[in-house]
Order: structure tokens, then sequence, then C-alpha cells
């Protein structure tokens, strides 16, 4: 009896007994020591090459043209707005680890806010390339700048690349605001543990005078939940103005009230599993399981079981309202989906989305490692294609059949697809090496709130 309400009791959100030295010097050990793994390196160099493929593709897109991307008419949208939502998709998990549970009081955020905070600002990065890259003649990107007509560019507000680049502004402006503010604890203590001058230089000016006293900490507090205050509503706002890029267009397959609620759980969605993705390896590598527990990732794959939910039901209610409306095109679009061109990738998406997420339900599988980050590539494969299948199939099958055409993908975008996940991955090895990647204070108080100080 006692061996079984052992097993059904939620893991500890901490392992074992921690002093704050060991804590401090575990963390910033990574970054001041620099001894790091031969993988981590080898795994660098494989995500460099990928971004000197990206380096590759960009440039040949600008010399030769978008239309060497899989694009034609009617299809006029493809990769680049696919990943685009994808990618904005993915950087939400951080601002809601960070801020929402923030101001819920989660104690279990404090070991993986840091890095997912880090993967927010690079997954926003990424997503702001490819609005840029569609434009055909990216050097005139400032058009979509909210600039005075006076500078003579007119700037079409009702294009949602303007809203595009409203919302990219607005979140990435915000969420490194808020990832900067988390640092700057940890970057006094780094700048005090430093060994070389330059690593002291370094440091000391990112931490900006930050001396730990009384005042600091007391205004610290306040900003810091001012701007998680502000952050919260972007988890909401940001993935919803990207789902009137579709909802405000008339095209079948995009006119839908649902989208706004079904984008944004659908990025919570694929942002937990991009989560899991980078914390399992992180650490297993770094032998940080007493700071990451099962807990953690107990936690996020109940998200993502509570978000794929929402998904799954967002799916059912396209379908529905697709037939229920009694509209021949969404009807047409609806069937097409399911038996024309694309629906091996429709039934692969709902595999991987709906399919696959049902296992999370196993608290066996939730603390399996290995299953949990099949799984979590898994979704993020089906999430991508999701997005190509709803940015595709509604133009390809618009209202004059006569003009009905597929789509092909050419070799250029897969290349810029892969090279950004690249360019991602490499971007947060080199955060790893410049910056702790656990929140060394807000791990040390948890070790105190919860009785884990040895």
């Amino acid at each position: 009896m006692a061996r079984t309400a052992a097993v059904g009791r939620a893991p500890p959100v901490l392992r074992g007994r921690h002093d704050f030295p060991e804590i401090s010097g575990r963390i910033a050990g990574v970054v001041l020591n620099g001894r790091l793994p031969r993988y981590f390196w080898a795994a660098f160099f494989l995500c460099f090459v990928l971004v000197l493929v990206l380096f590759y593709s960009i440039t040949y897109l600008v010399a030769i043209g978008v239309g060497k991307l899989g694009i034609d008419m009617p299809v006029v949208w493809g990769t680049m707005i696919s990943n685009f939502v994808w990618w904005i998709g993915i950087g939400h998990a951080g601002t809601l680890i960070s801020a929402v549970l923030l101001l819920l009081r989660q104690p279990w955020r404090a070991s993986i806010n840091r890095f997912a905070e880090a993967m927010t600002l690079f997954a926003v990065a990424m997503a702001g390339l490819f609005p840029i890259l569609h434009l055909g003649r990216p050097w005139f990107f400032y058009w979509l700048l909210p600039l005075p007509n006076t500078h003579m560019h007119w700037p079409q507000w009702r294009s949602p690349l303007v809203w595009d680049f409203a919302a990219i502004a607005t979140y990435a402006t915000v969420s490194l605001l808020f990832w900067f503010m988390g640092l700057l604890p940890d970057l006094a203590m780094l700048r005090d543990r430093a060994k070389t001058r330059g690593a002291q230089l370094f440091y000391g000016i990112l931490a900006m005078g930050w001396r730990g006293s009384a005042r600091h900490w007391a205004r610290y507090r306040v900003v810091y939940y001012l701007m998680a205050a502000l952050a919260t509503p972007l988890v909401v706002s940001v993935h919803s103005i990207v789902s009137l890029d579709f909802t405000f267009a008339i095209t079948p397959g995009y006119h839908s009230t649902i989208f706004p609620p079904y984008f944004v759980a659908g990025a919570l969605l694929s942002g937990f599993a991009m989560v899991l993705t980078i914390a399992i390896p992180l650490r297993w590598a770094f032998s940080v399981e007493d700071l990451i527990t099962l807990r953690h990732m107990d936690n996020a794959a109940k998200l993502m079981i509570a978000s794929g939910l929402i998904v799954a039901y967002g799916y059912a209610s396209e379908a529905f309202f697709a037939w229920y409306s009694g509209e021949t095109w969404e009807r047409t679009m609806m069937v097409q989906r399911a038996v024309g061109p694309y629906s091996t990738l429709f039934w692969i998406m709902l595999a991987c989305n709906v399919g696959v997420l049902q296992l999370l339900w196993l608290r066996r599988v939730r603390l399996n490692m290995p299953a949990l980050f099949a799984i979590a590539v898994i979704v993020n494969i089906g999430m991508w294609i999701e997005r190509y299948v709803i940015v595709v199939s509604g133009p390809s099958r618009d209202f004059l059949p006569s003009a009905w055409r597929d789509q092909s993908l050419t070799w250029l975008d897969f290349g810029i697809l892969f090279g950004s996940i690249g360019t991602f991955f490499a971007l947060i090895f080199l955060f790893v090496r410049i910056l702790p990647a656990i929140t060394i204070f807000e791990v040390e108080e948890l070790a105190e709130e919860t009785g884990r100080v040895a």
C-alpha cells in the first residue's frame, strides 16, 4: 500500500539537498570554466553547417528571386509563411513559463524559465526572417515599419505583413526586456566569480551595477512582476494577430473564426514540445537531473495534453462548420484536404498532433525521457505540417476549379527551413556557453522554500 502511494506521488521539484554555493557553483561553472563535453561542440558544428546552408539559401533567394521557391499561381503563400507561423508559435511557451507561471506563483518554473525565455527570443528572430524573405524584394523591408508618410514609402495598412511586423516587434521587445531583467542578478554573480579581467568586464557591463542591495531587490521585484503582467497578454494577442493573416481573407480554409484560439493553442503545443526537446538533452548533458527534475517534464507534458486537446477541438470544429455552413467551397476544401493531393500530409498531421499525443495520458510515458523526447519531436514535425497544410490547401483549391494547382517544394524551401532550425539550435548552444541556462537565484530561493537547503 505504501509502495502504491509512493508511485502515485508527484515527483519533487528539486531532488536531494543543496547549499547555495553548490547551486551557484554548478550552474555558473558551465559558463566560467568553459569545460564542455566534446559532443557539445560536435553538435554545435553540425548546427553551424546548417547555418551556412541558411546563408547560402538566402543569398541564392535574393540573387535569383522568390520564383525559385515552391510557389506558383494561385498558391503564392508557401513555406515562408508556414515557417513564420511555426516559429512564432514555438516562442510562446517561453513567455507562458516565464510570465504566466510567475504570476500564478508556480515554483516549478524556476529551473526551466531561463532557457525557455532564450528559446522565445531565438524563435522570434527566426520568425522575423520569413515575412522579409517573402517580400520578394527584402531590401524594401522598411516599408513595413510604421513610419510617418512623409518618408514617402506609403505602407499598406491592410497588408498582413504590416500586422506581422507589429506583432513580432512587440513580442520581441517585451520578451527581450523580460529576459534581460531576469538575468541581472545572475550576471552580477558571474561578474563576481569570474577569474579573468575580460570576463569580469563583460559580465560587469551587462550587470549594470547590480549589487544585490535591499533597494535593488525591492525595485527588481516590482519591475519584474510588471514586465510579467505586460508579457502575459502577448501569449494570446500575438498569435491571434498572426491568425488574422488568414481569417481576414475570404479564401476557403482561411476564413474561420476559430483560428485565433486555435492558433494560440497550437503555439503553446509546439512551444512546450520545443521546451522538452531542449530540456531533456540539457539535463542529461550537464547532469542537472536534480535541478531539472521529472516534475518539470511531467508538468510540461500535461500542458501539452491540455493545449493538444484544444488543437484537436479546432480540427473537429473546422471540419464540422465547413459541413454545417452549407458553403460549397468550404466543403470542397475540407474534402480535398482529406482525399486530395495533400491528404498524406493531412493524415500525418492528425497522427502526430492528435494520435501520438494521447500517449502522454500515461504517466510512465511522461516520466520516460527517451519516449517524451521522441513525442516532442514528432509533435513539432506535425505542427509544421499543420501550418503548411493550412497555408497551401486553401489557395490551391480556390473558387475557380480551372485554376486549381498543386504546389511542389524545391530544395530552396528545405534549405531555408532546415537552415533556420540549425541556426536556432546554434544560438541555443552559444547561449548555454555564454550565459547560465538555469536561473541561479530562483533555484536557490526554491531550495530554501522547499526545505532542500543542506
